[in-house]
């Protein structure tokens, strides 16, 4: 049995997204978002001598993880890629790899990111704004906010954070910035929302939707998954397995709406006497977190995985 407890991070759904991704021993699978390396770990201990885990994370922190005396670098079936999973597919066939049996994408952010104070994902802690998955390249939400208009704030925070108190927020942000005092860390924009929002879930901070959307816009999460689906099917053999756990509406409607247009068959009204083009996914199921992981372990409330497997049909 594999414990669920990595470093100080719980993988959710570990058993469940490992019986649903193993289906060859000898097979091939790609862990798009290692983490601190729990379903790495659990579908080694799954696989033959013969088969092989590829694991891509995008955070360096993730990647020193692996490579560490402790990490799962010290495997000669293991290797790990600093990548975003939207780019697997040209990062493997790069390695000689066209194909594999099972494809897993845990998304959202580890438990390591959300209790490092110094990432700047939690409200919990007064620390830069930063966000970043990886902190080695790109945009930090301070610098976001320190240059966008209101109108741009205002899109990002309703769309990816679902927030319908997005535009009072936006305008308090840009009157804060014009009056020469710029939000720039966790506990100045927590502290702002505070004052605006001021009604909210039981139990959920008035932050969280706010600090939900900025956090999917700076990592462009929302295009990375569309991506990596996309890649996935591309990388999958027949009989493959892809099996991605969501944690928001956002993402568990774009996992959805994938599986659903690919487990049909679709019709060219521009040539209606063509064949159709065959169906590329099967659809196995959805699953969520038992009461007794839900007991242990909060943070999986929110998680749905669902899993696909990839038809035998040539195309």
């Amino acid at each position: 049995m594999v414990s669920a407890m990595v470093g100080t991070h719980q993988t959710v759904l570990l058993q469940e997204a490992v019986e649903a991704l193993v289906t060859r021993p000898d097979g091939l699978y790609v862990d798009g978002t290692y983490g601190r390396g729990g379903h790495s770990r659990a579908v080694l201990q799954r696989l033959s001598d013969r088969g092989r885990v590829v694991a891509f994370d995008h955070d360096p922190e993730a990647i020193g993880a692996a490579q560490s005396v402790d990490g799962l670098a010290q495997d000669a079936r293991f290797a790990i890629v600093h990548g975003s999973f939207a780019d697997m597919a040209a990062e493997l066939a790069a390695r000689g790899i066209t194909q594999a049996d099972g494809v897993l994408l845990d998304l959202g952010v580890s438990s390591p990111q959300i209790d490092t104070p110094e990432r700047g994902f939690s409200f919990r802690f007064d620390a830069p704004l930063d966000m970043r998955m990886d902190t080695s390249r790109g945009e930090t939400a301070a610098d976001f906010l320190a240059r966008a208009d209101e109108r741009h704030i205002t899109q990002v925070i309703k769309d990816h954070g679902e927030e319908r108190f997005a535009g009072p927020i936006a305008r308090a942000l840009v009157a804060r910035r014009e009056s020469g005092s710029p939000v720039r860390t966790t506990g100045e924009l927590a502290a702002l929302v505070a004052r605006i929002v001021k009604t909210r879930e039981p139990g959920q901070d008035p932050a969280t939707r706010t600090f939900q959307g900025l956090r999917i816009f700076v990592n462009a999460e929302l295009e990375a998954l569309e991506q990596g689906l996309n890649a996935a099917l591309a990388l999958l053999a027949p009989g493959g397995r892809l099996v991605v756990i969501s944690f928001h509406s956002l993402e568990d409607r774009i996992v959805k709406t994938f599986i659903a247009r690919e487990s049909k068959d679709v019709f060219d009204r521009r040539a209606p006497m063509a064949a159709p083009r065959a169906l590329r996914l099967r659809a196995l199921g959805r699953v969520k977190p038992g009461v007794g992981e839900l007991r242990a372990n909060p943070r999986a409330r929110s998680a749905v995985m669902r899993v696909a497997e990839r038809t035998e049909v040539a195309l």
